[in-house]
């Protein structure tokens, strides 16, 4: 045992003494703790030393001999450490370029111009012309609309002054009626009311009494939330149209009071026919009867509410008198 230690401290001690060649590598740095690397190497198989994915290969670096025997073995191997080199600083990728494995984020759209709409997009010639057609377009509706407010609205000093420049503005051609505040309230009430000459039974002509057809109407419509149009303005706007259309001796205008009488005659055809005369209708008379509302109890107008009537020839009924669904038996009033 004393004969091995020995020749092991000769021999470190021929090796130590001995210069190291100038061209043999330095050794490593001896394992923090004084462990002792073992003195002989064993040969690493050859799939280990394959580089494995993700794992980057270790430089081959010289290889260094260790002296054998403990003591100097382990002089050599903990020798004077040399000074740790900082980890060199990572290497960027020049811009542009992106690792491997790594995806390039998507390039952004160029900037395309937005297209200019409306008037900006016309040339300035075309603008001018557009600023200006729009100008005109604007007076000349303002002009109308004051035009129009001055003529429906009540007399005032503007309306006396320019009357007829305001109403050759609204009435330009034909004759409009453009009421836009209420007109006059009717401060009349008129009734129409109707005669009729029937055969009887026994062959003899009969008259019925005055039948008040306005209050029929009147009565239609009473006390119902949702009355017809027709019930409250058919008959009122008819005679309104006679009267309209004839003088004070009942004589025509034209053509608007033969259509006038026409439609008036025909409206009563059909509002007798509810009614059960006795007999076929062969000839009628209408009136009206006008009479001026009465004054309210708290005003100290006299008003004379006394009925003046407007009194129609007889008109014989025709076959063009009865409108559709009215049945007037008159061949068996002449058999």
């Amino acid at each position: 045992m004393d004969s091995y230690e020995d020749e092991d401290v000769k021999g470190a001690r021929s090796l130590s003494s001995e210069p190291p060649p100038d061209d043999a590598p330095e050794p490593p740095p001896a394992a923090q703790g004084g462990v002792r690397p073992s003195a002989r190497t064993e040969p690493v198989p050859a799939s280990r030393t394959e580089p494995q994915p993700g794992v980057l290969p270790a430089s081959p670096g010289p290889s260094v001999p260790y002296a054998q025997g403990s003591a100097g073995g382990t002089q050599a191997a903990c020798g004077p450490q040399a000074p740790i080199a900082p980890p060199a600083p990572a290497t960027q990728a020049p811009s542009g370029t992106f690792a491997p494995g790594t995806h390039a984020p998507p390039a952004s759209p160029p900037d395309v111009p937005v297209p200019l709409r409306g008037i900006a997009a016309l040339s300035l010639p075309y603008q001018v012309a557009a600023a200006l057609s729009l100008a005109l377009v604007g007076v000349f509706a303002c002009v109308h609309l004051a035009m129009v407010f001055l003529h429906v609205a009540p007399s005032n000093t503007v309306t006396k002054e320019h009357g007829e420049a305001v109403d050759g503005w609204v009435y330009p051609e034909f004759e409009q009626n453009w009421k836009l505040f209420a007109p006059n309230p009717l401060q009349q009430n008129v009734a129409v009311e109707v005669k009729a000459e029937y055969a009887a039974a026994d062959g003899s002509h009969k008259n019925t009494d005055w039948i008040d057809l306005t209050a029929e109407d009147g009565e239609a419509i009473r006390g119902n939330l949702l009355p017809s149009h027709v019930e409250q303005n058919e008959l009122r706007r008819a005679w309104d149209f006679y009267v309209n259309s004839h003088d004070n001796e009942n004589r025509g205008n034209g053509l608007r009071g033969q259509l006038s009488e026409s439609y008036v005659r025909r409206i009563v055809m059909r509002r007798l026919d509810a009614h059960d005369l006795g007999g076929p209708v062969e000839r009628i008379r209408l009136r009206s009867s006008t009479r001026s509302v009465k004054a309210p109890e708290w005003s100290d107008e006299k008003i004379d509410t006394r009925a003046s009537y407007r009194v129609l020839p007889w008109w014989t009924v025709t076959a063009a008198d009865l409108p559709g669904g009215v049945r007037n038996d008159r061949t068996e009033a002449g058999q």
